[in-house]
């Protein structure tokens, strides 16, 4: 038994772990964070899609035990805490939950209530799938080509926190030491420099990593992109993506093809007699500009190459995964411009932020944007709204509440109902096809009927 100090949970069942599996009662106790400002208005929405699409898909052998816990403004008010102990301690027992927008505190103390959740339960995972609905308003010319699902690693990078407030006692006494014990000269005004450490470390690249390619196999996903800033942050980033080659390699040999694996193939199929130094030549450009060490390593990746020729040679690496690695900043670019060759993305912390929400611009907005932040080991889960809490529009039952509700759509397809989550989802496409929506789109489609956020789960419930 789990003791809580000021709230009583509902009847209902545990979801467990076992060898990484969820074991999942049909009847489970979920915690939910109803979220600060517009919160409120979406979560009334959403539950009530949620459980009209679990009555209807399992005809009443299933239901969600809703369990409030408390977080944001509203613990606040209620306790004189911004999150409570009672409601960690509730996502640590019952494994998955959802949330709504929170609002981070002004000031000293928590910097953000959702990093100190996924922080506190290591949460490692924040899985952003994007795609596009037909009939949202988009401002790219082809957001059809857009189906990507984005694997954020989500507790290491610069958003671990660690950083000093520039001509601060701290900051002075790491640029000293930085200065007479590391030797470094790069800092170009280190008087007034705030200062800043961005871990990065192998166990959490590859754990993040591994669990972007078994997603990619699990749904038949054709790449996986290792996204990085790797040359300029070599040994961080640029360490992120060569430990993902290397658990791609080791531990998914028969079902996964490098790139450039596949240029070494390609080049034996098109010339069953190329030599190896030929094969290392069409590869590497420069390869007569290199000096002896760099052609021989060349050579070796070649050789490790063609000795894949039983399992992947012939063709038969087209059936693979294919693992390739792209820069942020020409990644950012070519999602506009090339979506269709993106479906995984794995990537630092600060690099998928950027592209999450800039993905999200594409299919409509960070309205509808869903996520997730999962650790596939223990079990644990929390599924939120991707948007903040926009106070303006606070309890007029005005905005849309696509991200809560795609996110409960993720959390159910993390339960396994999948039924209910697939209804939810042919259910949005079915209304905004109507253009019944909420005033975020109507404004942007001719035709449109404006409706409110609580009307929109009417529809949504009317065509599951």
């Amino acid at each position: 038994m789990v003791n809580f100090k000021d709230l009583t949970p509902p009847a209902g069942g545990t979801i467990t772990i076992q060898d990484g599996v969820l074991n999942v009662p049909d009847n489970p106790v979920i915690p939910f964070v109803e979220g600060d400002g517009t919160g409120r208005d979406i979560w009334r929405a959403s539950v009530r899609v949620f459980d009209a699409a679990v009555a209807k898909c399992y005809g009443g052998k299933r239901k969600i035990a809703w369990f409030e816990v408390l977080a944001g403004e509203k613990a606040f008010n209620k306790t004189g805490e911004w999150m409570p102990a009672d409601t960690l301690t509730a996502f640590r027992h019952y494994l998955v939950g959802i949330k709504g927008p929170l609002t981070t505190p002004i000031g000293g103390g928590i910097r953000s209530l959702n990093v100190a959740l996924r922080q506190e339960l290591d949460l490692y995972v924040c899985l952003r799938p994007v795609r596009w609905f037909e009939g949202v308003p988009s401002p790219v010319k082809k957001p059809q080509d857009v189906d990507m699902v984005i694997f954020r690693e989500n507790t290491e990078d610069i958003y671990a926190g660690i950083e000093w407030q520039a001509e601060s006692a701290e900051a002075k006494k790491v640029i000293a030491w930085l200065q007479s014990e590391m030797k470094v000269k790069k800092i170009r005004f280190p008087e007034t420099s705030g200062i800043g450490v961005k871990p990065v470390s192998r166990e959490g690249s590859e754990r993040l990593i591994r669990a972007a390619i078994r997603y990619a196999l699990k749904f038949g996903r054709k790449s996986l992109h290792l996204v990085h800033k790797g040359n300029i942050m070599k040994f961080t980033e640029g360490a992120f993506r060569d430990w993902g080659y290397g658990v791609a390699t080791r531990e998914f040999r028969a079902d996964t093809v490098t790139e450039r694996e596949t240029w070494i193939l390609g080049n034996k199929e098109k010339d069953a007699n190329i030599s190896v130094e030929d094969n290392a030549k069409a590869i590497e450009p420069g390869y007569d500009l290199m000096t002896d060490e760099q052609k021989a390593k060349v050579r070796q990746e070649v050789e490790a190459g063609l000795a894949l020729w039983a399992t992947h040679g012939d063709g038969k690496w087209k059936r693979k995964l294919l693992v390739r690695d792209s820069i942020a900043d020409i990644t950012l670019q070519q999602v506009l411009t090339r979506a269709k060759e993106f479906s995984v993305l794995a990537t630092p912390n600060l690099n998928g932020d950027y592209l999450s929400d800039a993905l999200a611009a594409q299919v409509g907005g960070i309205g509808i944007a869903p996520g997730g932040n999962i650790n596939y080991e223990t079990g644990h889960a929390i599924f939120e709204a991707t948007h903040g809490t926009a106070p303006k529009y606070a309890d007029l039952d005005k905005v849309n509440p696509g991200s809560v509700i795609l996110s409960g759509c993720m959390m159910l397809q993390h339960l396994g109902w999948t039924e209910a989550a697939a209804a939810i989802e042919k259910s949005i496409e079915k209304t905004i096809a109507q253009k019944r929506v909420t005033y975020d789109f109507a404004r942007q489609m001719d035709g449109a009927k404006e409706i409110k956020c609580s009307e929109f789960a009417d529809a949504l419930i009317e065509n599951l």
